[in-house]
């Protein structure tokens, strides 16, 4: 083989080689497309090229690289692929036809540098093309230098095709996360229905659920869960007395203090709420073992199950310290809620009793912060109602309890 040829294969090559690099690496679309030019031009010794990206969908060619042509990329060219640049293969499949693809280019693009044009096909379908100007040399293009720019556009048209696969991915990718987002809000709505219809059937404690879910979403939050398990703790509030739905309306709203009889009725609903929620395929774990769990004790002293300690889920033993003081902070038939003070001491007596002193904990700090404006909006400010917590010995209080429970300092532990 003459030297002459020898070093125009191994420059050849070395054009692959780079241009296979350029490829691998380069993350940047644009820049991928534009370095690949710049192989094929450097290997050819051609001063002027472009190519473009074919958007089969818009029926154009959009250029993403050029040299020589001036600073900005030619402008968007619309082109449609004619059915005379396509033929029948022998296993029946459309398949284009580069000669006849390349007259019609030609055609469509005449102020551009056209010495080559080379169709970049991919599987049987356009995905751009290659158009170079003249040799710097003046040399006419032989036949092994059309070989070399097909070789270098195969590459090039590969990754032109892996991008719009991307890109198609990408988009696919979007409208699913909207539809997710979509089912999601969907699911929500459903559950503040669910809630509402709930709280309906208790005239004495409309927004009740409402309120503990926005209760256990803030508890979860201090406690440094994530959106996803927040989300799920506030369904869970949402949801936690769906099993009163089977109790008779008469008895969960009697203006009195119901009999044993009574209390043995109404305390079947925590069960019945697992019942009803465990057939459901709920996006957040756990759900029915939280409406199931809500009426457990620290000390074992709960219902249904009598669990105790860490036999109980800590989402559990949130919504039951969101459902106990709302049920403090607010009227109901048969005494007038607490003031502040009052919870205060409730907390302090049964924290390691009823109620987790971690959660006691967060829920504590959450009030402080919003009570001495360092978090906004004060979501727990707004439900208590204007006046609850603006006495000035409340950031005390709640400082003094935080500094007892952090210590493990709680009556339960004092007496064994």
């Amino acid at each position: 083989m003459p030297d002459s040829r020898m070093t125009k294969v191994l420059h050849a090559f070395a054009a692959l080689a780079d241009l296979g690099e350029e490829i691998a690496e380069t993350s940047d679309f644009e820049e991928m497309v534009s370095s690949a030019l710049h192989v094929v031009l450097g290997a050819l010794g051609i001063r002027r090229g472009a190519v473009a990206e074919y958007d089969a969908r818009l029926s154009l060619f959009r250029f993403v690289a050029s040299r020589g042509l001036g600073e900005a990329h030619p402008p968007d060219v619309a082109f449609t692929c004619d059915e005379a640049a396509t033929h029948r293969s022998g296993d029946g499949q459309l398949r284009l036809d580069a000669s006849a693809l390349e007259k019609e280019i030609r055609a469509a693009l005449p102020d551009l540098p056209a010495e080559s044009v080379m169709p970049l096909v991919v599987r049987g379908e356009l995905v751009g093309v290659i158009l170079l100007g003249a040799k710097a040399s003046d040399e006419a293009f032989n036949a092994e230098d059309h070989e070399l720019v097909r070789t270098l556009g195969r590459h090039i048209g590969v990754g032109l095709h892996n991008h719009r696969l991307l890109r198609e991915l990408e988009h696919r990718a979007e409208e699913n996360r909207r539809l997710y987002d979509d089912l999601r809000a969907i699911y929500q709505d459903t559950v503040r229905a669910f809630a509402a219809a709930i709280d309906c059937k208790d005239k004495y404690t409309q927004g009740h659920s409402e309120r503990v879910g926005k209760y256990s979403e803030i508890i979860a939050r201090e406690l440094g869960w994530g959106d996803q398990e927040v989300e799920g703790i506030a369904v869970a509030g949402y949801l936690h007395d769906i099993g009163k739905l089977v109790v008779d309306r008469d008895i969960i709203n009697a203006p009195y203090k119901i009999d044993a009889k009574q209390s043995s009725e109404l305390n079947r609903h925590p069960a019945a709420g697992y019942e009803i929620l465990r057939p459901i395929n709920h996006p957040y774990a756990d759900i029915p073992l939280m409406a199931r769990y809500h009426h457990e004790r620290i000390d074992g002293r709960g219902y249904p199950d009598g669990l105790k300690g860490d036999q109980i889920p800590l989402g559990a033993k949130i919504v039951t310290l969101a459902d106990s003081f709302d049920a403090m902070t607010t009227d109901r038939p048969y005494k007038r809620r607490r003031a502040f003070a009052e919870v205060i001491e409730d907390f302090r007596f049964n924290s390691g009793k009823q109620f987790a002193p971690e959660v006691v904990i967060a829920l504590c700090r959450a009030i402080l912060k919003e009570v001495n404006g360092q978090v906004r909006p004060r979501q727990i400010v707004k439900l208590l109602g204007k006046g609850y917590l603006e006495s000035e010995r409340v950031p005390a209080m709640l400082e003094e309890l935080i500094v007892e429970l952090e210590a493990g300092d709680t009556l339960a532990a004092r007496h064994g």
